[in-house]
């Protein structure tokens, strides 16, 4: 579950780690009321407007903007608010912007120059530890240094049995090249991070960047925070924290339902029992020349009520011109299936106007073919893998 910035930054500070404070608004009006109650309480006279949306580089796209004074924070929070922010990470449609976070600004003159670093926690599932991963280089985008100057990015294994241990802190605080009290600094900053990133039960927090100030205070400036899915029973507080606006709404009602819906870019419509099964049909796709347009495990009660649930969550997406059906019968019947398939079609009606290819293989699976070829429904029948390949291609060709 991803979460926004002011949301990140709200957990970070919990857990004692220093973060550039701010106060979200939802209004340009509100906006201005944050900035006044920002300048009395942390003195600054600039503030950061910044889009709240689940994605990155939102600066590249015009949704983070500097405001010298509150007539600017007003039309600049005027002008970001309801926007179609496009960035890297977002689709070409973008995503609209619903509410923004008025910050303070950290980059002041001091007794030293400012410093950008990048920090993230995540899980290295090669080794099954967490991982530190840092560079000098923040505020930039990562995947670029990784690509051109991978030496710059370094990495600190933990080991979760014992956690993260003082010297592995230090190393971090000396490779970023810091000294003095912004050493300390550092090294209470990653060990706060580190404690955040395991007790709310995230999957990953980046924080780029993390800076240094010219009075050799270390911050996070930005805060990209998963919540662990599976982890959200035991984290009701985090749950709330859940904004579906800025989730796909075809798999936020899937997930109501109880299926396991991802969208995707293709054409080719799945409904698959496993996602290892899923996978493999996916593939096939693939390999018939076509890309799928969604990853749909039905589970084991594939009945007519749930089928035709999934036909109707795959058929919300227009970009679907075919639908392939792949069950294998292990803990469900293949009979049931097909019956659940070809009662879903006739409760639909006219509902369905793309093509239908059903492979069943398992238990009852001849049964479940003569039940699909008898139906008297214009549903497309195969038993091997190749043969439901070839049908979907027949099909969309």
């Amino acid at each position: 579950m991803n979460i926004h910035e002011y949301q990140g930054k709200e957990i970070l500070a919990s857990y004692g780690v220093r973060v550039q404070r701010g106060i979200v608004a939802n209004n340009a009006v509100e906006a201005v009321a944050a900035a006044k109650q920002l300048t009395a309480e942390t003195g600054t006279g600039w503030h950061v407007i910044k889009a709240q949306i689940h994605a990155g580089g939102r600066g590249k796209g015009g949704g983070v903007k500097l405001a010298k004074n509150l007539q600017q924070v007003e039309e600049i929070a005027g002008q970001i608010i309801g926007m179609q922010l496009i960035t890297p990470q977002t689709s070409a449609e973008g995503k609209k912007v619903n509410k923004v976070l008025v910050a303070e600004d950290v980059y002041y003159p001091g007794e030293s120059e400012t410093s950008e670093f990048y920090v993230s926690v995540l899980l290295n599932r090669a080794t099954g530890r967490n991982m530190i991963m840092y560079s000098t280089e923040g505020g930039m985008d990562i995947e670029e240094v990784a690509e051109h100057t991978p030496h710059l990015i370094f990495t600190e294994e933990v080991d979760p049995s014992v956690g993260l241990q003082g010297f592995q802190a230090r190393r971090i605080a000396f490779n970023l090249g810091v000294s003095g009290n912004a050493f300390k600094e550092m090294v209470k900053f990653i060990d706060a991070l580190y404690n955040a990133y395991i007790g709310s039960d995230a999957s990953m927090f980046e924080i780029n960047p993390v800076l240094k100030t010219s009075d050799n205070k270390i911050l996070a400036v930005d805060a990209k925070v998963n919540i662990d899915d599976n982890a959200l029973y035991r984290q009701p507080k985090y749950a709330e924290m859940r904004d579906i606006r800025e989730e796909n709404p075809i798999e936020v009602e899937a997930k109501e339902v109880g299926l396991n819906y991802v969208d995707l870019d293709g054409t080719v419509g799945c409904m698959v029992n496993g996602a290892g099964l899923a996978m493999a049909t996916m593939d096939l796709i693939k390999y018939a020349g076509f890309e799928p347009a969604n990853f749909l495990d039905v589970g084991g009660t594939a009945d007519a009520k749930r089928v035709e649930t999934a036909f109707r969550i795959i058929l919300k997406d227009p970009n679907v011109k075919a639908i392939l059906i792949n069950i294998f019968g292990g803990i469900v019947r293949c009979d049931r299936v097909a019956q659940g398939v070809v009662d879903a079609y006739k409760n639909m009606g006219d509902a369905i106007n793309v093509p239908i290819i059903v492979r069943l293989q398992g238990t009852n699976a001849e049964i479940a073919k003569e039940l699909i070829d008898n139906s008297g429904m214009p549903i497309l029948s195969a038993v091997q893998f190749q043969e439901a390949a070839d049908q979907v291609k027949a099909a969309l060709s």
